[in-house]
Formats: C-alpha cells, structure tokens, sequence
C-alpha cells in the first residue's frame, strides 16, 4: 500500500523536504550516472558490431511532421529524467531506483549491440537548423530501437506519477508531467531523430521497467536507514 504524505502540509513545503533530502547525493549521482551512460552509448553507436538496420516508417510517421521547434522539448528530457530521484526521500528506494534505471539502460544498450539499427537518412538541410544540425553531428543515426530517450521519459512519468499521488500534489502536477512525456516522445519523432517504431519500443521498454520496479520499492518516504532494509 502507498504511503501518502499528511494532508496538513503544503504541497510544495512537501516536495521541498524530498528535494533536500540526500541533494548531493542525488545530484552528483545523477550526473556520474549520465556519464557513463553516455560513454557506453557512444561507444557502440562509433563500433557497431554489424551493419545497422534502417527502420522503417509507418502511417504514424506521416502524422509527425518535422518541427525544428521541437528541439527544446526534446532536449527537456535531462531535467525531466532528473525529478523522480529528486523526489525520493529515503536512501534505500534511492539506491533501488538507480538500480532499476541502470538495468534498463543497460537492456537497450544490450539491444543496440545484439540487432544494431538506424533512422533512414532525411532529405534536410541540416544546416538550415543549426542546433539539430549540432545534435545530428553528435548523435548519429545509429542506436534507433527502442527510443532510450522515450524510454526513460516513460520511466520517469511512471514514477513520478506514484511520487506525486504520494506527495499529494494537485491533480494538474500530474498532468503536467504525463503531457510532458507524451511531448518529449513526440519531439524524437518531430526531430527526425526516430521514427515511430523506435517510439513504440522505447515506450514499452519503460513500461516494462517502470512495473518491475515499481512493484519492487514500494516505500519511498523519509525515514531512517537501517541496515537491515538494505
């Protein structure tokens, strides 16, 4: 059973007291975490192990068009991914969290290595849009399917839907974040930077997680650590 926070406080004053708790830990961990995500991310997408799979379009890719303006939704997902650990308030569901993050970065990663894909090559002049012209340049056509970038956005929606029900947070908190996962899934595809299979995989691939570790650790507020829970 969820435990919710007393109605008594602020919603706010209650999503403060999570954010402060462990800060550091949180922040630094975060970051070393991306890092060395993306140093196994770049590594396979420079050394594919055979040669990449162009995916294919569906009906549903002609419904995205191409939005350069999609960018900064797209590039939302790093604070995005950061507010659910934000949000956890005891070191063990932390520890557990990260854990569950790691398994699921490392199962795309085992998937771009086994079955290398790719986005088929746009007819865009990239030029024309200097800041997708940069990330195209970084990020190559390689490690399509599934979406990690949808993934860990579906994760975090996941869990952030249970953190803000917990924290008591009003109903448009919550909404806010689940349209804010829905726009960054549609800002990989309004960028040309999947198609919507890559979509649809990276989504189930969240979900998949998201479940497992959300039945996993269930208990998510403040209290002391004892060694024993660990």
């Amino acid at each position: 059973m969820e435990t919710l926070a007393p109605a008594a406080e602020g919603w706010w004053s209650r999503v403060w007291q999570r954010i402060c708790f462990q800060t550091w830990l949180k922040a630094i961990g975060t970051s070393a975490f991306m890092f060395l995500f993306f140093r196994a991310y770049f590594a396979l997408l420079e050394n594919p192990q055979a040669d990449p799979t162009v995916m294919p379009e569906i009906w549903l890719d002609h419904w995205v068009q191409f939005t350069p303006s999609a960018f900064p939704v797209y590039l939302s997902l790093w604070v995005y991914v950061s507010l659910a650990p934000a949000l956890i308030g005891n070191l063990r569901a932390l520890i557990w969290f990260g854990v569950w993050v790691g398994a699921l970065c490392l199962t795309g990663l085992a998937i771009f290595w086994a079955w290398p894909t790719q986005t088929p090559v746009f007819d865009v002049d990239w030029a024309l849009y200097p800041g997708l012209a940069l990330i195209k340049g970084v990020d190559a056509a390689g490690n399509a399917c599934p979406s990690l970038h949808v993934a860990s956005a579906v994760f975090s929606a996941c869990w952030l839907h249970r953190l803000l029900r917990q924290l008591r947070t009003p109903v448009w908190v919550l909404w806010l974040s689940a349209l804010h996962c829905v726009a960054i899934a549609w800002s990989t595809m309004a960028t040309l930077q999947h198609v919507a299979l890559d979509v649809l995989g990276g989504a189930a691939l969240g979900l998949l997680f998201s479940a497992a570790s959300l039945a996993h650790i269930r208990d998510t507020t403040p209290r002391p650590l004892s060694p024993a829970r660990l």
